[in-house]
């Protein structure tokens, strides 16, 4: 995906979300402040994690890019703070950030009991298993009856994994660890034998893993896991700035635009990609 090529394009596209005349409370706060704050991982290669320069990488921290240019038009002002799975639903809650951009799987239950408002889907996602090669007698997720399991507490995998062992009729014991880095150090300690989570996270996990090699992801899938940036329930306008910050980038990325070749797809002659870049007027789609 070339979605972190994107965001510099959302501002033409949403920034007039900002400008309304009734502002919300949250984007009142935000343009007070100078910048957004967004609750991200911390600790997921390829959604956000920072590099060896420090520098602040993945899908979710693109996003809040976005949202941050749509804002100021300058995807700088912009704070990431780190939230565990525990923390991430109450530090929305409290006002600790402005958006949750951390690889959250969009239910009713959080809709309705947290306050919650999930804006559009920007990643569909499934739970997997991630064993050891060592395990040869593991090709299956059935064959992992009575295994120990590293497992996030809080989260939608916790819940699945121990319904598809008790629909199995497997039995399982589980290994909670609250953060995804120590979680992981477990599991390559050898202190249980299966990790499960998103599959894009465990491919995220095995990629920075001692040996990549060494580990596989079983062909199962268990579970539907719809990812999305969440803001507080009854904000309408700043929900649709989030909204549309990543509708912007799907719609870019599907037109085949992005930072590199902006300049040149200014000059094109489809109409969709002109009105989607402002260069002829009318609401696009």
């Amino acid at each position: 995906m070339k979605l972190s090529k994107l965001w510099l394009l959302v501002m033409a596209v949403v920034v007039a979300l900002s400008g309304v005349a009734f502002a919300g409370p949250t984007l009142d706060n935000v343009k007070a402040k100078g910048f957004v704050q967004v609750g991200v991982n911390g600790e997921l290669f390829g959604f956000g994690k920072p590099d060896e320069k420090g520098v602040w990488r993945g899908l979710d921290v693109d996003t809040g890019r976005a949202i941050a240019a749509a804002v100021f038009g300058d995807a700088s002002k912009i704070k990431f703070i780190p939230l565990t799975a525990v923390q991430r639903f109450t530090g929305l809650q409290s006002g600790e950030v402005d958006v949750l951009c951390r690889n959250a799987t969009q239910t009713l239950g959080r809709d309705t009991e947290l306050g919650l408002d999930f804006a559009q889907v920007n990643y569909y996602d499934g739970q997997g298993f991630l064993v050891s090669k060592k395990n040869k007698k593991i090709k299956k997720a059935k064959d992992l009856n009575g295994a120990t399991v590293c497992v996030l507490p809080g989260t939608t995998t916790e819940l699945n994994v121990a319904d598809y062992f008790r629909e199995n009729k497997m039995k399982m014991k589980p290994v909670v660890i609250e953060s995804n880095a120590e979680l992981a150090k477990a599991f390559f300690a050898g202190r249980c034998d299966v990790l499960t989570s998103d599959a894009s996270q465990l491919a995220g996990t095995r990629a920075v893993a001692p040996k990549p090699d060494d580990y596989i992801i079983l062909p199962d899938i268990i579970s539907k896991e719809p990812l999305a940036p969440a803001v507080r329930h009854g904000d309408n306008q700043w929900k649709d700035i989030v909204n549309y910050a990543v509708l912007a980038m799907i719609e870019a990325e599907d037109l085949g635009i992005n930072s590199k070749n902006v300049d040149e797809m200014l000059k094109s002659a489809t109409p969709a990609v002109q009105r989607f870049l402002g260069v002829t007027p009318g609401q696009h789609r």
